[in-house]
């Protein structure tokens, strides 16, 4: 059974059973605050399990992509080393959301154990001797009695020696600190052979990070909610969430002992294969013939780009910081393996994105639509972070020949760490080799102090929702009105280290518009009878819009006015639907290869990035401009379009965006030919727009171009600033008619002056160089000179390589200070650097720390610049020291 029919079988089964099967949410979370990724089949469905929305329908089911690598749920450090942890993961799951009103509509644990049992043993067909399952045992200090009902369940179906008792830890789920959880009933399967299991019991390795005995399937029944006091609650409507790991499932029924072996693995592992030139040994292979460290490489390899290429698809970018650097830190550890453990020192992981995008892209498409562009940032990513290996390389042999002994600092591993993205076991490997090793306490206290401090800067307390109107669903109109009136109908107080205390809102409904699509959330007032209380931010989170304030309203239950700031939100309107025109600009001008790819919507200015591979000539900038402002020449209205189907939308041309959530209905944003799917605020016609202008083009990742514009009010005092630069520079000009024709003859007439000073300098250069050659040392058998000069930097350099080739064995540094900015200048003869090892980088690097500078260059020429011209003197007498 190939994987492609495990994870078919699954949908159809409980599509026959009456769920709706929904694709897979993107794996980057853009509108879940608590979340950086999707770490769990349920994410997508929170704000239903929380009661903040509806479903489609009260039975769903899917598969989807999951990445662990972070906070609680983190398997990063074990993938690679067993057989059956991943960063990215499968979690086939089927749902049920419980309705009060309508009990019928959904299940609880009867019908999610039996269709559980039916699929495993009846249509999967594993045998059901290899199965062992477990219920909660309950929990006195929670206050939750043992599942008897569970268990009654799955003695009808299995012996009762392979139900398994199992502790808060292992079978009872919480979405978080706070939120739904309950009770669980794991499936474990039991892979070992006869002659295994007659050894030892199934029963006893369950839990116990056996690789053959492994948890495929959690049912999740959620009847309660977590407090912020760590009470529990019941909740209004029973859920049913599960979970089944699509990898571990694929081993059990192709009667594998490894998730790598099986056919999810093995067409990326055949190319490691092929490109490498390494043999990978599956798990039915003797012990003794493996290679377990390469093993171990092409595992990671093979694990890490799935993560990094859906990720990438999806929208999230590498980068340092955040989700990005999350990413980043994934392909960098991939790289890593190869380049120790393969030898592949050019880049390669980029290979394998073909095989993904053809082995799963017909369950996710997106892989296969974006194969090109993702093959490309990753291949970019990979020949940077090979450079800086190399740069790593070089600082890490400064370190040890600095090193008295053989224990490195752990503060200056973990400086290559952090600054250079070093990882810790290749500098442990390095140092192995060298009989060398580092202070790995002194490593790991600097990790967490960094930890520490990053963690208290982002530290937030969060209290309950305080309900004061029970069931009401909100409603946004903001698009047809900015100021209403509204009923508060809950609050929360937040306090966080950064912004100290401050209280979330929602309203019965709302005018303000949420942070999201890149647009920036709206600001405003809600007014009432007796005071006015200020709106600093909007933001949605799990499908409800919260409204940010310092200050929490005298009398929460009176009625008030909410009305958006229109001066700021009008100037964000406009940047809003600019961004619209200039996509449709870059794809026409470019290519259809242009996609979006983040975007910063502000009453100031607006952020687009794109998917480009060049930088945009002044050609193509300004042809990007003319077709933005000829749109806006044009006076097109906006045609707006609510609910309509998302099919619908997309064969109406309408542009989507990889790694966004859209529902089954969306809203459609027209201006002339351009379409696009868009729950942001825009103008009524383009004319509001005014005008368009590009402030900046450039690159801010692989294959990601950024341009920043302004719009309106914007570009007025932009003409403005302008206008008044050029004022005074006819005021400088002592007011010429033709001021064109006055920079010109002043350019002209500065060419000649430089001419001229060229000439004096080099008749200089040769009078130094007749005075100099007499003060010329020999120590050592080095000839030698340190000395201060009246040149420029350029002019010390002609005097420097005039004196090298007065002989083959001499050691000159010259110092200067033109305009008060202090130069060190160093020669060595190349006949020097290959006899007495010197070398001119070296040198002003030592002696730049005299000046309160740095610098650098080639073996036998170099330089450094400062900021303390006292420090010339003793940089000059220290200079002798290389020689002596």
């Amino acid at each position: 059974m190939t994987s492609q029919d495990v994870r078919k079988q699954f949908l159809d089964f409980f599509e026959s059973k009456g769920h709706l099967v929904v694709p897979s949410a993107p794996i980057v979370l853009k509108d879940d605050p608590t979340l950086m990724f999707n770490n769990s089949g349920m994410a997508q469905f929170k704000e239903y399990f929380l009661g903040n929305a509806s479903p489609k329908s009260n039975r769903v089911a899917d598969t989807q992509k999951c990445l662990r690598v972070s906070g609680k749920h983190n398997d990063l450090e074990d993938v690679g080393f067993d057989t059956y942890h991943h960063t990215m993961f499968e979690m086939l799951g089927n749902w049920s959301f419980g309705d009060p009103a309508r009990p019928e509509v959904g299940y609880f644990k009867k019908e999610a154990i039996n269709w559980a049992w039916e699929l495993l043993t009846e249509v999967y067909k594993i045998p059901k001797e290899n199965i062992y399952v477990s219920v909660f045992e309950g929990s006195v200090e929670e206050n939750v009695p043992f599942d008897q009902e569970a268990w009654d369940i799955w003695k009808e179906l299995i012996d009762e020696n392979r139900i398994i008792l199992g502790n808060k830890k292992d079978n009872f789920w919480e979405m978080g600190d706070q939120g739904p959880c309950g009770p669980c009933s794991e499936i474990h399967v039991d892979l070992r052979t006869a002659e295994e299991k007659a050894l030892v019991s199934g029963k006893s390795l369950v839990n116990n990070d056996h690789p053959q005995v492994v948890e495929i399937w959690n049912n999740v029944f959620m009847e309660f909610n977590r407090k912020a006091d760590g009470s529990l609650e019941k909740l209004p409507a029973k859920h049913v969430d599960t979970g089944m790991g699509f990898e571990r499932l694929c081993m059990a029924l192709q009667g594998k002992t490894s998730n790598y072996d099986t056919d999810v693995f093995t067409p990326l592992i055949n190319k490691v294969e092929h490109i490498t030139g390494y043999k990978y040994f599956d798990n039915s292979v003797i012990p003794s013939a493996v290679d377990e460290k390469t093993n171990i490489a092409i595992r990671v390899i093979v694990d890490h780009v799935r993560a990094v290429a859906f990720a990438i698809a999806d929208g999230q970018l590498p980068s340092n910081t955040g989700a990005g650097y999350v990413i980043r830190r994934i392909l960098r550890r991939a790289i890593r393996y190869g380049f120790t453990f393969l030898n592949k020192k050019e880049p390669f992981v980029n290979q394998l994105v073909a095989v993904l995008a053809n082995q799963m892209g017909d369950y996710f498409p997106e892989i296969k639509l974006q194969e090109a562009f993702v093959t490309n940032v990753i291949r970019e990513e990979e020949a940077s972070f090979l450079r800086t290996l190399d740069q790593g390389l070089q600082l890490l042999d400064n370190v040890v020949s600095k090193t008295r002994g053989t224990e490195v600092s752990g503060a200056k591993a973990f400086e290559l760490y952090d600054t250079f993205g070093f990882p810790k076991d290749l500098t442990a490997l390095i140092l192995k080799e060298k009989g060398m090793s580092f202070n790995e306490s002194e490593f790991d206290e600097s990790m967490q102090t960094q930890k520490s401090r990053s963690r208290a800067a982002s530290e937030v307390s969060t209290e309950d929702w305080a309900i004061l109107i029970a069931g009401n669903v909100e409603t946004f109109v903001g698009y047809d009105q900015k100021e209403n009136e509204v009923k508060i109908t809950r609050i929360r107080k937040i306090d966080s280290k950064k912004d100290g205390v401050l209280y979330q809102i929602v309203l019965d409904n709302t005018p303000f518009y949420p942070e999201g699509g890149g647009q920036v959330g709206d600001k405003g007032t809600l007014v009432s009878a007796n005071e006015t209380i200020e709106i600093i931010d909007t933001k949605k989170e799990n499908n409800l819009i919260l409204h940010f304030t310092k200050n929490l309203p005298e009398n929460l239950n009176a009625s008030f006015i909410a009305k958006v700031n229109t001066n700021l939100l009008e100037l964000t309107s406009r940047n809003h639907s600019a961004t619209h025109l200039m996509h449709q600009a870059l794809r026409s001008i470019l290519g259809t290869h242009v996609e979006q790819k983040g975007s910063l919507v502000n009453p100031k200015y607006l952020r687009f990035d794109f998917s480009h591979f060049s930088k945009l000539t002044e050609t193509e900038l300004q042809q990007v401009e003319d077709f933005v402002n000829a749109r806006i020449q044009d006076q097109l209205p906006l045609i707006e379009r609510r609910n309509i189907p998302f099919a619908q939308a997309v064969r109406e041309g309408a542009m989507a965006l990889f790694g966004e959530k859209y529902g089954d209905h969306v809203r459609a944003i027209k201006f002339g030919e351009s379409m696009e799917l868009c729950g942001g605020i825009h103008v009524k016609n383009t004319a509001d727009i005014w005008h368009f202008k590009i402030i900046s083009e450039g690159a801010v990742a692989a294959g990601i171009r950024r341009i920043e514009a302004i719009t309106s009010d914007a570009v007025k005092a932009h003409f403005a600033s302008y206008e008044n630069i050029l004022d005074e520079v006819k005021t400088a000009l002592k007011n010429p008619q033709d001021i064109l024709k006055a920079v010109h003859s002043m350019q002209e007439e500065n060419i000649k002056l430089s001419k001229q000073i060229e000439a004096l300098v080099k008749d200089k250069v040769k009078n130094l160089k007749a005075s100099l050659t007499e003060e010329i040392q020999e120590i050592n058998g080095i000839q030698f000179l340190a000395k201060q000069v009246d040149l420029t930097p350029d002019g010390a350099k002609d005097l420097a390589y005039e004196l090298g080739n007065l002989g083959k064995n001499l050691f000159l540094v010259l110092a200067t200070a033109d305009e008060e900015k202090p130069m060190l200048t160093c020669y060595i003869s190349k006949e020097l650097v290959v006899e007495k090892n010197l070398n001119a980088g070296q040198v002003v690097r030592e002696l730049g720390k005299y000046i309160q500078g740095g610098g650098g260059g080639q073996p036998f020429f170099a330089t450094a610049g400062g900021k303390n011209t006292a420090g010339i003197l003793q940089a000059l007498e220290k200079a002798v020291d290389f020689v002596r």
